[in-house]
């Protein structure tokens, strides 16, 4: 709702600015022998509040600066900038975590943030704020605007099938690997961090495929193929290299084809949805998936307690199939070479 009211940019550079401040709270803390877990958790919160912020700015402000038609090429972009990124992020911490004392890793972390204010700053082009509905109606609106539209409402519901059917085989796969395949730490590692190359990938494929092919075949066919690709982890067995380059690949093609279904529908949100309502859009979108994320978990927790891991993988892998299954029985299985347009 903050975001719709205010210009991206200014959002952005305040929740930069926030997380900076957090950590070198963080840091200042250990200095001073006054870090403990109640200071963790309210640097936990205040920094997962404004990256909340940052990412609902992030995903509304392409709107405000780039041409409707340029939107795909766009997230590419940014997308595929942000993987490589992500690749780069953890393992850096590791190291400045094991090299440097943790004050310092801290402080190292604010720095990064502080970077990308200026970078943030740098932004040239005006952004043009639309004037919002006010008060209570303003999340009502948003919240009717997502149940009534043809392709907003099975995104939603997309969104939320995956997140729940994804945390509970997570938690499920996280013990699976260790305890039924006998890996190391370092294994698992090498084989989760193949998700990392297959989103940047996605993301470049992402910029040609459904110009191509169109919006709504190219979506399907990627969730099918992401979503579809866990139901080869039940049936892996042992340590061996084969094993290990499987779950290379499992996890290679889950990221791809994933981040390629992450920058469309994106795209065909941004695209059916005013200017006005970006902020608000995204986040209901957002909380509808990752608000039910919690509860998958616990859900793949009973499961696996009960029905044990191998069974837990292979239930959780099907049900993440109700995400690709959800946008064919929609309209957005229709969509063409050309994003549609609010008024659409």
């Amino acid at each position: 709702m903050w975001v719709d009211r205010r210009r991206t940019r200014t959002v952005m550079v305040l929740s930069d600015l926030g997380r900076a401040l957090t950590l070198g709270a963080v840091a200042l803390a250990a200095l001073v022998g006054g870090l403990g877990l109640p200071v963790l958790l309210v640097a936990a919160f205040a920094t997962g509040t404004l990256s909340v912020l940052f990412d609902v700015a992030y995903q509304a402000s392409l709107v405000r600066l780039v041409r409707r038609d340029q939107l795909l090429r766009g997230n590419s972009a940014l997308e595929g900038s942000r993987s490589v990124a992500q690749l780069g992020g953890p393992a850096l911490g590791g190291t400045m975590m094991s090299l440097l004392s943790a004050p310092v890793a801290a402080v190292s972390g604010a720095l990064f943030f502080v970077v990308s204010v200026l970078a943030i700053a740098r932004i040239r082009r005006r952004e043009t704020v639309p004037e919002p509905a006010v008060g209570g109606r303003r999340i009502r609106e948003a919240l009717r605007f997502v149940a009534d539209h043809p392709l907003l409402r099975p995104i939603c519901l997309a969104s939320a099938a995956f997140q729940v059917s994804f945390a509970a085989l997570m938690t499920a796969y996280l013990l699976f690997l260790p305890r039924q395949l006998h890996l190391s730490g370092t294994t698992i590692g090498l084989a989760l961090a193949a998700t990392g190359p297959g989103a940047v990938l996605g993301a470049l494929l992402a910029a040609r495929l459904p110009v191509r092919f169109g919006y709504g075949p190219v979506l399907i066919a990627a969730a099918f193929l992401g979503d579809g690709v866990m139901l080869c982890l039940p049936a892996l067995h042992g340590a061996s290299g084969g094993t290990v380059a499987a779950l290379i690949v499992v996890n290679l093609v889950f990221g791809a084809f994933g981040q390629l279904v992450n920058v469309t529908v994106m795209a065909v949100r941004q695209a059916v949805t005013s200017d006005a309502m970006q902020g608000r859009v995204a986040a209901t979108i957002s909380f509808a998936g990752m608000g039910l994320a919690p509860i998958g978990a616990l859900l793949g927790g009973l499961l696996a307690e009960h029905w044990g891991l191998r069974t837990t993988l292979l239930l959780t892998a099907a049900a993440m199939l109700l995400s690709p299954l959800a946008m064919t029985l929609s309209p957005l299985r229709r969509l063409g070479p050309t994003l549609p347009t609010p008024a659409e």
